[in-house]
């Protein structure tokens, strides 16, 4: 089964929003990517109460600061496209109070003719929970798991009800309603994750995982899925990687997973697929200055990955 590709967009403080997220998602398209995917960073704090990635002492890098709202980036993507996925990769759920989340993401497949691929988690940051004021970070997986429950709600047909710890709706009429079942995917790869994901979830977002990391983990993903009593070959996989394209090889030894020359990128998304993954997201806007550079770049990895029988 050929690999399915998606792009992400450029919502780092280099580019433009006013002209590199339609040009690129726009490209994308052309080009044939199968999705196009926004992320969620609100903030940058002076003095972190996390490190990156939830890690101590891990200094957050600057290319986070100032990054643009996704599902504004994506808003803009559909705008201009009308075949590639619109996808989230991923809406941190306790920045956002569940009912006017579940709605936007209605909304906006609906004015997409049904092309949301709603990503979530729980996310990492201490300082993005405070500044939103919306969920206790120690209450960011309850929280998810309401929000799903609310988007099913919404989602499905008049009149909603719903009461839960942080959303009440009575008895109403709510739209507009999505185009179809919008797929939820879910991120994380702790136990606790991978049970949710199992027993919630269309998919599972999993991010710069390698090959050899990627297999054990939805090995327990799909074991788990079993468990509940699902067919565990209906779980999507869509890895997140960041591609470095440096031209000359670098060492094996300390080479990060996704940089590298064309071919030691090649084989690692050759590894990504043989271990499961249904589509890779690939990420360049870290190592781009616009979004031309970003659209040639995908451009020619996309035909490399083609051409490989990928």
């Amino acid at each position: 089964m050929t690999l399915r590709l998606g792009l992400g967009l450029p919502q780092m403080p280099q580019y433009d929003p006013r002209r590199d997220v339609r040009d690129v998602a726009r490209a994308a398209e052309e080009i044939g990517f199968d999705s196009v995917w926004g992320f969620e960073r609100t903030l940058v704090p002076n003095e972190p109460l996390d490190g990156l990635y939830g890690v101590p002492g891990q200094p957050w890098p600057d290319f986070y600061r100032h990054c643009a709202d996704p599902l504004v980036t994506l808003t803009l993507a559909a705008a201009v496209t009308d075949r590639v996925w619109l996808g989230s990769s991923v809406l941190v759920s306790g920045l956002h109070a569940p009912f006017p989340l579940a709605r936007m993401l209605a909304t906006l497949d609906a004015a997409s003719g049904g092309r949301v691929l709603a990503g979530l988690g729980t996310g990492w940051s201490q300082d993005e929970y405070r500044a939103a004021g919306v969920t206790a970070y120690a209450d960011r997986g309850a929280q998810l798991d309401e929000l799903l429950e609310v988007c099913a709600a919404v989602w499905g047909p008049d009149p909603v009800a719903y009461r839960g710890r942080w959303t009440e709706i009575a008895p109403a009429a709510v739209g507009p309603k999505p185009a179809r079942p919008v797929p939820v995917y879910l991120a994380g790869s702790n136990g606790r994750a991978l049970e949710r994901v199992a027993r919630r979830a269309d998919g599972w977002l999993p991010g710069h995982l390698t090959g050899a990391q990627l297999a054990p983990l939805l090995g327990r993903l799909r074991a788990a899925a079993e468990r509940h009593g699902r067919d565990a070959g209906e779980l999507d996989v869509v890895l997140r990687v960041g591609v470095d394209l440096t031209g000359a090889p670098l060492p094996e030894d300390g080479r990060r997973p996704y940089t590298g020359s064309h071919e030691q990128v090649l084989a690692d998304l050759a590894g990504a697929s043989d271990a499961g993954a249904g589509e890779v997201l690939l990420d360049f806007q870290v190592h781009c200055r616009d979004g031309r550079e970003l659209t040639d770049r995908a451009a020619d990895l996309y035909g490399r990955i083609r051409a490989a029988g990928l």
